[in-house]
This record gives C-alpha cells, sequence and structure tokens, in this order.
C-alpha cells in the first residue's frame, strides 16, 4: 500500500467526524435555534446532515479537525462574497448562528456551520444534453467571474485534488489495480510534468470551485437543462482559473464524441469569460489530468476506507471510460479545433 505523505493534503488521510444525528441536532438547536430532521449526506471528509424543520431547510456541517478552521471560514467568507457579486447564483448561503458569527468552535475543536438547503435534482441522476453542458459551462464562468476578486490566505492550502499538483499523483500509481487506467494514468502525468506544469506559473490564477462534479449540481427536476444549484465547496482553492474549467470538463465528455464535447464545453465557457490563448494551450492536458487524479485518489482511498468504497469510486467509471476516450485523441488536432471554437482577441 503506498504511503501518503502530508504534500498530498492531510484530510485525506483522516476520517469524517464522529457525531451522532442526536447530538448534531442538539447543537443545531442550541447554537443556531434551528429544529427539524435530520438525515445523513455522504461526504469525503466532513459530517454532514439535512435539516428539514418549520425554519426551512439547510445543511448543518462539522468538518474534518484536519483541514483547520481557516479554510472552513475562507468558504464562508466566498460564499458571502459571490452572493454580493452576482446574487443570482445559486450556491449555498451562509446562516450565521445566534451569537452572530458564521461559525461555532465546538470543545474538541470541530467547527460547525449551518448553510441554506438548495433544491433540485442531483446531476448525475438526471437526463444528460448538450444543452445542459452549455447550461453548466456557463453558470460555471459565471461563478468563476464572481470569485475573481476574492482573495484569502486559507485558499492557498495544499489539496490533492487540486490539479496543479498532478504530477505528485505518480506515487498512487501502485495502487490503481486496473491495468489499463494505471498505464492511461502514467502517460498523463508523464506529459502533465513535461509539457503542463511548466507552463501554468504564467496562466491567470484565483480562487475557484474546483470541484463542479455531478454530485455537486443540482439541476430543475422540471427542466434538467436549467443548473439549479452549484454545491460543496470544500475543495476551493487557489490555482491557475482554467483548472476549475477542466475540471468540470472532465465529467462532461461524450465517449462517442470526446473532441466535440470537450470543444464545446470550452466554447460555452470562453463565450461567458473567456480564456487566454496560454489556457486554451493547457486545457486538454488538464482534463486528462483531472481524470488521473480521481482515478488514483479514488483507488488508494477506497482500499483504505473499503466501508465508503462505493462513495469514493462513484466517479471512477466515467474517469476510466473518458481517459480512454481522449488518450484516441490527436493533440494537434485539439488545438485547432478549440482555437476554431474559441477565438482569443488579439
Amino acid at each position: 500500500m503506498t504511503i501518503i505523505t502530508p504534500p498530498l493534503g492531510g484530510s485525506l488521510d483522516t476520517l469524517p467526524p464522529a457525531f451522532s444525528a442526536d447530538q448534531v441536532a442538539d447543537l443545531a438547536a442550541r447554537h443556531w435555534g434551528l429544529t427539524g430532521r435530520l438525515s445523513p449526506l455522504t461526504s469525503e471528509r466532513d459530517l454532514n446532515h439535512h435539516l428539514a424543520g418549520p425554519q426551512g431547510g439547510f445543511v448543518v456541517k462539522i468538518a474534518n479537525l484536519a483541514e483547520g478552521h481557516g479554510i472552513q471560514r475562507m468558504q464562508n467568507r466566498a460564499l458571502r462574497h459571490i452572493a454580493a457579486q452576482d446574487a443570482g447564483l445559486p450556491v449555498p448561503r451562509v446562516v450565521a448562528a445566534l451569537d452572530g458569527q458564521d461559525d461555532v468552535v465546538l470543545p474538541d475543536g470541530h467547527l460547525m456551520r449551518v448553510l441554506t438547503w438548495l433544491d433540485g435534482v442531483p446531476l448525475h441522476a438526471a437526463p444528460q444534453s448538450p444543452a445542459q453542458s452549455v447550461a453548466l459551462a456557463q453558470m460555471l464562468a459565471r461563478l468563476t467571474r464572481a470569485l475573481s476578486g476574492f482573495a484569502d490566505s486559507g485558499a492557498d492550502h495544499i489539496l490533492q485534488w487540486d490539479i496543479k499538483n498532478a504530477a505528485q499523483l505518480v506515487a498512487l500509481l501502485d495502487d490503481i489495480s486496473d491495468p489499463v487506467a494505471r498505464d492511461l494514468c502514467a502517460d498523463v502525468l508523464h506529459r502533465f510534468a513535461a509539457s503542463v506544469a511548466p507552463h501554468l506559473p504564467r496562466l491567470r490564477w484565483q480562487v475557484v470551485h474546483s470541484d463542479l462534479n455531478p454530485h455537486n449540481v443540482l439541476v430543475d427536476p422540471a427542466a434538467p437543462d436549467r443548473v439549479a444549484g452549484i454545491l460543496d465547496f470544500g475543495d476551493m482553492v487557489r490555482t491557475p482559473l482554467v483548472c476549475d474549467l477542466a475540471v468540470a470538463a472532465a465529467y462532461r465528455i461524450d465517449r462517442e464524441d470526446a473532441l466535440g464535447s470537450l470543444t464545446r464545453f470550452a466554447a460555452a465557457y470562453h463565450a461567458v469569460n473567456p480564456l487566454t490563448r496560454d489556457e486554451l494551450g493547457v486545457y486538454f492536458d488538464l482534463v486528462a489530468a483531472r481524470m488521473v487524479t480521481t482515478i488514483a485518489i479514488a483507488s488508494w482511498r477506497a482500499a483504505k476506507y473499503p466501508e465508503n468504497a462505493p462513495y469514493i469510486l462513484r466517479n471512477f467509471p466515467s474517469a476510466r471510460a473518458g481517459l480512454q476516450s481522449l488518450a484516441a485523441l490527436d493533440p494537434v488536432e485539439v488545438a485547432a479545433a478549440l482555437s476554431s471554437a474559441c477565438p482569443v482577441a488579439r
């Protein structure tokens, strides 16, 4: 078993907090004055519950101790910043505690927060369509723009899910039991180290959502092409802006039309938040690197925490299939298609 070292991010190697539903309910009532029925929500690192009561719906969150309070508070400040910059974006709102603060530090050091609940159907459970991909890319572009002026020291933390750290995933290749997936990942990481990582410092950097996967997006059940919610800001980080686009695009690749879907997603984003020539130049490789990130980290964590394996591995099959479809593309053809679909002003 590969040993994860601290640069990969400590919270990936730590179990979520252990509080009973009764304990969570008592804390929510005592510190927020909220009562109702609690339902547990799946989470990789934190303890989350949906609270439905007379005051409405909320998400009650108790953070993983390994992350530290600064990161959680950064997320709260970012959500307030987004609401101020683009009030129409469907993101959770921070709910202040009875003392007026945005969080409560529990006696054992855990940090507790409450956010508003957003209604909708998870994207992974809804019908897919090209129009939905366009709507998602455009919504992400709006979110990136809303965060463009946000700065916080908590955003500079080390997060292995952040694509800029993909080179470190070499340490996890042996944990990928599928030989085809392992070889594909090795090829991508070699190209990343040689052709992508050296160019990252000159790109535009900012704080981004960094995890727009199908489990973190809600759509309108009556109109699944309409994005109804963007969830889970737990992977927010300061990184090259285009990494945010690449994360979302990695989950929207049509295996029957990899080039077309890759290009159309970028074009929809570009129409709202124009990309630079350098960003377009690394987009394809960053999408592939995100798929490698999903495969490598999921493989390691599923072996370490088999009781949570179904949740951890939920995106593995699509990432493997997507990586195979990208591997079949000619990078020169990809560059030409992106240049045509996303004209850059001189």
